[in-house]
């Protein structure tokens, strides 16, 4: 190529590719400019609640919904629902659950605990307690085949067991994302593995981790098999039913649930500081136990405690499936059978958590998560009606709370109750100084003005 013609086609390529870069900051402070905060006061976010919580976690639940309030004027969300529950190994209570924001914006309707989210992958871990009721029955074994239990996916050129396919060690690919085709609608859950069935594994089994949608379909559809019932019906009469999670269904567009949220995707860059746009509609059914659930905070809450205690299942067999996998090498997932595990730092201490976060492509971010610490547990549930939103961040912050508040000396819960009982017309609020050896101290704020309303209150 001569010189001169060589010269030419690297100004091109240059000045193409100086093109893409001023498109792309042009894009980006476009976006910067015309994005408008939704909750651009912390403080004046409004906010839906149903009841006062228990005394004794009274200063827990302030601090949680200061961190609420942050989060959803920091991140830019339409609105969010959070929930948290307390566990002592003789009684499980939601003590706290309060919805903030937008259910819909274009409405102004708010966000209640009542409303519902989309799940995306916390259904997994509904799923789970499906299946460890039928390993219960003896109706399905974990290290069995497949194929054992749906036939409609073929046999592949290793074996793919129901365990390998709950700990996302299976091989089978994961779904199409924004290009998933939503516009069908599954009668029955094994509807949707002809998507997949003449798709080749990723990877022997066993012998990576990459999570997989595709194989929890599978894993709803040997459910339903094994139960001999339809895998939502199955669902609803033995795991949400049984746990009164009355808030809980399908994910329909064609009858939707009561009181479900409007959803909405960040507008560019899946960022959600640049502002909301809505999410496209569609048939979610397919995704069965992947993804095809909405659910509330509280109910989520309910369900994490039902877990820790034995309600629905064997310990031995939660313990089980909240047991990090292997791979064949040894090395550990991080991830049981439909739950995740990791440690976090809560209250200064390193906190082992099981769980599972979503971050719904179409609309919602939810996660839910279970600590426990000696003699008490602590379940916490967040969602939001925008996609890639940071609920886990959320969900610890709330828990901090809780678990700061669970050590707290017994003088300051004394205390905490009796202005919780005695006084209802003003709020405490403990601080505890950074240095230990200080002891915490009580800053008491008066709520009403009335000074009648305060006789009243103190000669009650």
């Amino acid at each position: 190529m001569p010189k001169r013609q060589m010269q030419t086609w690297l100004v091109l390529v240059v000045l193409a590719v100086g093109l893409v870069i001023v498109f792309v900051l042009g894009l980006w402070a476009y976006m910067s400019a015309t994005a408008t905060p939704i909750h651009p006061n912390p403080r004046e976010v409004s906010s839906v609640t149903r009841a006062a919580p228990p005394a004794r976690w009274a200063a827990a639940v302030s601090q949680a919904q200061e961190a609420a309030r942050e989060a959803i004027s920091a991140q830019n969300l339409p609105g969010l629902s959070v929930a948290a529950g307390i566990g002592d190994g003789v009684r499980q209570e939601v003590v706290w659950a309060e919805g903030f924001g937008w259910a819909d914006l274009e409405n102004r309707a708010s966000v209640s605990p009542e409303t519902r989210f989309r799940t995306g992958g916390i259904s997994m871990a509904l799923t789970s307690a499906a299946v460890g009721l039928l390993v219960e029955r003896n109706q399905v074994r974990l290290d069995d085949e497949i194929h054992k239990y749906v036939t409609e996916y073929p046999a592949k050129e290793w074996p793919v067991t129901l365990r390998q396919l709950m700990g996302h060690v299976g091989g089978v690919a994961n779904d199409q994302g924004d290009e998933e085709p939503l516009s069908e609608r599954c009668a029955r859950t094994v509807d949707v593995v002809q998507r997949f069935a003449k798709t080749p594994l990723r990877f022997e089994p066993g012998t990576r981790y990459r999570y997989s949608t595709y194989g929890w379909t599978l894993v709803s559809a040997a459910v339903e098999s094994a139960a001999r019932e339809s895998f939502f019906s199955f669902m609803r009469s033995q795991v949400l039913g049984p746990l009164g999670m009355n808030d809980s269904s399908p994910d329909s567009e064609t009858e939707p649930p009561p009181n479900r949220a409007k959803f909405y995707h960040p507008r560019f860059a899946g960022d959600t500081r640049y502002g909301p746009e809505p999410a496209r509609d569609g048939d979610y059914s397919c995704f069965a136990g992947a993804g095809a659930f909405v659910s509330t905070p509280s109910d989520l809450v309910r369900f994490g405690m039902a877990m820790n205690s034995g309600r629905l299942l064997q310990p031995a067999t939660v313990a089980q499936f909240q047991t990090s996998q292997r791979l064949v090498t040894g090395e550990e997932t991080g991830y049981g059978l439909g739950w995740d595990l990791e440690t976090v730092q809560l209250s200064g201490e390193s906190t082992t958590t099981v769980g599972h976060d979503s971050e719904f492509t179409n609309g919602g971010s939810a996660s839910l998560k279970v600590f426990r610490f000696p003699g008490l547990d602590v379940v916490v549930a967040v969602t939001t009606n925008i996609s890639f939103a940071d609920t886990d961040a959320i969900a610890l912050k709330v828990a901090e709370a809780f678990a700061r508040e669970a050590k707290a000396p017994a003088a300051s819960r004394c205390v905490a109750t009796l202005c919780g009982y005695l006084l209802p017309t003003f709020v405490c609020d403990i601080r505890r100084p950074r240095r230990n050896s200080t002891p915490p101290f009580i800053v008491v704020k008066m709520v009403s003005s009335r000074p009648s309303a305060i006789r009243r209150q103190l000669s009650g």
